[in-house]
């Protein structure tokens, strides 16, 4: 009764627990710590989504069991949101289904297309849920590193070569989480192509289609002649229109795929409560300037950060869209890891930030960091960031001889550290 239990035995030790641990004990220590750690929405939803709720809540009617599938009016509105963002037509009633957000519905599509042993092609570092929804389920992941456009596809193909049984279906996630990557149409275009080639299924995880900064909106792959034919696509609410407690996202495309993600949910779940469907769809069809005022609290954000940390002797890269910045662990503390700089962060500039080893092993030697507190909190972390630059010698000294790391600048080989992984890229 003690040994653990079977899909138990297949998750990986969370390694943002341990980050929590410390936020934790930070906090209750009486420190006031900033939080990019989480991708987590601080701004509130628009007022007139939240009067809608509150309008559809006095009703006793929608007190009820709702649709797992959503309402058809929410799906109307999911429907024409596509027709006037991306020029896609999509049948409400068989290509589009309400999610409780877009990670409950990977995860369940997970459960609906995949068989134990199937392989799916996965990008590494990703979303966990991208590759740990299929392991739930019994599949294996073969991470695919993007380096580059040619080099993902090379290791695409790689990837299908060597694997036993072939690929199930690949996964996407543009502008991507973690590292804020961007897709255009002729990467697309290649995408399909590819499953085409080999036959295999295209899942799109669109979330942050509306989070951009460059003036080019970010395209979906059902634009692409040919994607429907096998092609799932996932947005959400949660950061369009500030509404992640609110649980609500969307699968469209591929009819056959949408239609066994809806058996598999019509045993879990009858939908979310439908004040919040009704308050989705006044969203998706009511003013849309709220999106771009959203968008630009993002950009203002990524600027005062970029900046003030680069004045702190951090430089990060300027995202070119969704709420994070993937930062480059700076040269000097490369050495102790993801999780150590974490680590170090939060103790020393109470500062916390999202570890990259736990978006996967190619996620090592970077950070992640949310755009998710204002522009005075951003400068008081960067003011932080600074004290810890300029006290690094003592302060990794001291870390080091905590656990067990020897700094190869000093001459010595390195010890791992017994919670960070260091293969991939450095």
């Amino acid at each position: 009764m003690s040994e653990e239990f079977h899909r138990i035995k297949r998750l990986p030790p969370y390694v943002f627990e341990s980050v929590n641990k410390l936020k934790a004990k930070a906090r209750a220590a009486g420190k006031d710590i900033i939080d990019f750690g989480m991708g987590n929405p601080d701004m509130p939803t628009p007022p007139h989504i939240v009067e809608k709720l509150i309008e559809a809540v006095r009703d006793p009617k929608t007190h009820r069991y709702s649709s797992s599938r959503g309402i058809p009016g929410l799906r109307r509105a999911q429907a024409a949101y596509y027709e006037r963002r991306f020029g896609v037509t999509l049948n409400p009633e068989t290509e589009v289904i309400a999610t409780l957000g877009s990670k409950e519905g990977l995860a369940n599509l997970a459960q609906a297309i995949t068989a134990p042993g199937d392989v799916i092609l996965c990008p590494n570092p990703s979303y966990p849920i991208h590759a740990f929804g299929f392991i739930i389920s019994g599949a294996v992941i073969r991470s695919v590193p993007f380096e580059s456009p040619e080099g993902f596809f090379d290791m695409l193909e790689r990837g299908v070569r060597h694997s036993v049984p072939k690929p199930v279906a690949l996964v996407v996630n543009y502008p991507s989480n973690p590292t804020a990557q961007v897709a255009d149409l002729d990467f697309y275009r290649e995408i399909v192509a590819f499953a085409q080639k080999h036959d295999i299924y295209i899942i799109s995880d669109l979330a942050y289609a509306e989070i951009y900064f460059d003036g080019n909106p970010p395209p979906s792959i059902l634009q692409i002649p040919g994607a429907r034919e096998r092609t799932v696509e996932f947005t959400s609410m949660s950061k369009t229109f500030n509404m992640p407690g609110w649980r609500m996202g969307f699968a469209v495309g591929n009819e056959r795929l949408i239609n066994a993600l809806g058996r598999v949910k019509s045993y879990l779940d009858y939908g979310a409560f439908t004040p919040i469907q009704v308050a989705a769809t006044a969203a998706l069809n009511g003013p849309q300037e709220c999106i771009a005022e959203i968008r630009e609290v993002y950009k203002q954000r990524r600027d005062v950060l970029v900046d003030s940390m680069a004045r702190s002797g951090w430089d990060i890269p300027s995202p070119p869209a969704s709420m994070f910045a993937w930062s480059p662990i700076p040269e000097k503390f490369r050495h102790i890891g993801s999780l150590g700089f974490s680590t170090l962060l939060l103790e020393q500039a109470d500062v916390a930030v999202a570890p990259g080893i736990g978006f996967g092993e190619y996620g090592e030697g970077f950070v992640r960091i949310g755009l998710v507190e204002n522009e005075q909190r951003i400068r008081q972390a960067a003011r932080g960031v600074k004290r810890l630059m300029q006290n690094a010698d003592q302060v990794l000294a001291e870390y080091e001889e905590r656990v067990g790391i020897k700094n190869p600048n000093l001459g010595a080989n390195v010890v791992a550290h017994p919670n960070t992984t260091r293969a991939g890229r450095t």
